[in-house]
This record gives C-alpha cells, sequence and structure tokens, in this order.
C-alpha cells in the first residue's frame, strides 16, 4: 500500500510540475506579446514598455517561470492588471462559489445516480430497466445550458421558486447561499447522473457475474442482498473513476452555467479575465483548477486502495 501511495505521490507532483509548465507556455512564450495582447494593438509603445516591465516580461522566460512557482508557493498568485488587486483574494472569494456548487451538484449526481443504477441492474433486460436506459441517453443528449435555460422558465418565473440568477452570499445564510446554488446544481448534476448510472449499472451487471456472487446466492441470499452486500462494493472502482472526474468538470467546468445563472464563481471569472485579456488572472485560476482535477484523481486513487483490499498489497 505505501509503494501504491509513494507512486501516485510520485505522479502528482510531476503532473503538477508539467501542467504548470504547458500553462506558463502557452500564456508567456507562445509567438505574441502577452502586454500588447492585454492592451490591445494600437496602444502606445511606452505604455506597453511599462506593463510588460510590471509584469516582469522583461526578464528572461526561465526566470519568469520559477518566480511564478515561487509566488504560488507562497500564496501570491500576481495582481490583476484589470482591478488591480491580488488574484489571490479573487480566488478565495470565487473559489466559496464554485466548490458548494460543484460538491452540491455531484452529491445531486451520485444520489441519484447509484439508486438508478442498481434499479437497473436488478431488472436487467426488462421494460424498467429499458425505461432507465432511455431516460439516462436522453440526460447525456440534453446539453447542460439548454435545461438551465428550461430550469430558470419554469422554477424562477413561472413558478416563481427561486430566483433567475445572482449569489446573496452567505452572509445572507446557509439556506439562503444553498436556493440559490440549487438550479444551477440540477443543471450541472443531470447529464452527469445519466453518466454515472449507465457506468454504474454496467459495473453492476458484470460483477453480478462474478463466481463470489452466485456463492452468495448459493449460501441463501436473496438477489437484492447480494446486489447491495457485495455486487455494489466490488463495482465501485469505475463508479468512483466517474465520480472523480466529475468532481473536476464541474469544478472546472461549469463556466456556461454560472453565467447562465450570474454566479461570481471561478468559471465566470474565467471567462471575464479572457474577455478584459488579464492573462495574469487567467494563468492563476487555470493552474489553480488544473491543480484541483490532479489532486482529485489523486484522491480517487487512495479510495481505490480503500475499496479494493488487493491494492494494499501492491
Amino acid at each position: 500500500m505505501i509503494r501504491y501511495l509513494a507512486t501516485r505521490g510520485l505522479s502528482l507532483a510531476l503532473s503538477l510540475l508539467v501542467a504548470s509548465l504547458v500553462i506558463f507556455l502557452v500564456l508567456n512564450v507562445v509567438p505574441g506579446d502577452p502586454a500588447r495582447y492585454m492592451l490591445g494593438m494600437n496602444a502606445r509603445p511606452d505604455t506597453v514598455a511599462a506593463l510588460r516591465a510590471e509584469l516582469g516580461l522583461d526578464q528572461p522566460a526561465a526566470a519568469r517561470y520559477l518566480a511564478w512557482l515561487g509566488g504560488m508557493a507562497r500564496g501570491d498568485f500576481g495582481t490583476s492588471y484589470t482591478y488591480r488587486t491580488p488574484v489571490a483574494g479573487m480566488i478565495l472569494d470565487r473559489v466559496g462559489v464554485s466548490l458548494p456548487l460543484a460538491l452540491y451538484a455531484l452529491a445531486l449526481s451520485t444520489a441519484i445516480a447509484i439508486p438508478l443504477g442498481l434499479f437497473a441492474a436488478a431488472r436487467r433486460g426488462r421494460a424498467a430497466d429499458t425505461g432507465v436506459m432511455a431516460a439516462t441517453q436522453l440526460g447525456i443528449a440534453v446539453p447542460n445550458f439548454w435545461l438551465a435555460m428550461l430550469l430558470v422558465l419554469v422554477f424562477a418565473v413561472r413558478l416563481r421558486w427561486f430566483a433567475a440568477g445572482g449569489f446573496p452570499g452567505w452572509g445572507a445564510g446557509i439556506l439562503a447561499g444553498m436556493k440559490a446554488l440549487t438550479l444551477p446544481a440540477i443543471a450541472l448534476a443531470a447529464p452527469q447522473a445519466a453518466i454515472l448510472a449507465r457506468v454504474a449499472r454496467a459495473a453492476l451487471i458484470e460483477t453480478l457475474g462474478e463466481d463470489f456472487i452466485r456463492t452468495a446466492r448459493a449460501k441463501g441470499l436473496t438477489g437484492g442482498q447480494a446486489l447491495t452486500r457485495h455486487a455494489l462494493r466490488n463495482a465501485m472502482i469505475p463508479v468512483l473513476t466517474i465520480i472523480g472526474l466529475q468532481f473536476s468538470f464541474l469544478l472546472a467546468g461549469a463556466i456556461i452555467i454560472e453565467n447562465v445563472f450570474f454566479l461570481p464563481g471561478l468559471g465566470r471569472l474565467v471567462f471575464q479575465a479572457i474577455s478584459q485579456r488579464d492573462l495574469v488572472v487567467v494563468q492563476s485560476v487555470v493552474m489553480l483548477l488544473v491543480c484541483a482535477v490532479i489532486l482529485v484523481t489523486f484522491l480517487v486513487d487512495i479510495a481505490y486502495v480503500l475499496v479494493d483490499p488487493r491494492l494494499r498489497r501492491t
């Protein structure tokens, strides 16, 4: 187990290093002047030169890369050119929206998908199974931004149960904050629940064909007991993989949903920074999101060890 975790930890560190290098190269070393791009093509040369000096673009690329890494290690992500405020503070404010939204959507997705997967696997080949698979196929096909607009139309405009957008802040109370995140979380969770339900069903059906399931049935367990007590845990490896990927997507890929609901999250911050040509913010937020994705993958690897005892012996 220690060797397994050490290998995964080394892979995590190398992935972060490679990701930081790629992000830095894409935004700083590719052909083109980031300072001129941020100011526009009609900017005066002295203004461009001043911005280059402010951003450290007049330094060698290697020195800038090392300085950027050192700053991130200290929690210093630089200063936004547009807002003239520390990027770390902007990110911290936006994480307070994006992280709860991702966790809320993931909880909804898992709570819907696992029971559906169990229900469909227990009734494989029957009408109920066919109906669940048809519903999940529809969930995968429907774009989440279209579902988001439909939810706004029904629950905000027509029924007036929820606000059409915006976020009151956690200072208004947990219930008010969760209510504001409910429609966005549903819009994000529905397609992910459909994918996860199909994966869970397939993994459960494959596990139900194993010898230990037949042995459990021979000892007197009912089909439902064998499914929940034995098959579910052994089918969790692919399910955990999808859950980890989904959390990464929900945290880093919610740009459209955050813009539909006017949520001040990381996705909206990246969108605004790109439109305002604030490359300092773009570079920092993208690196933070990549770190989150890689860290979640590492945590999923640890979960594999807890679920599958065979990995503890490697």
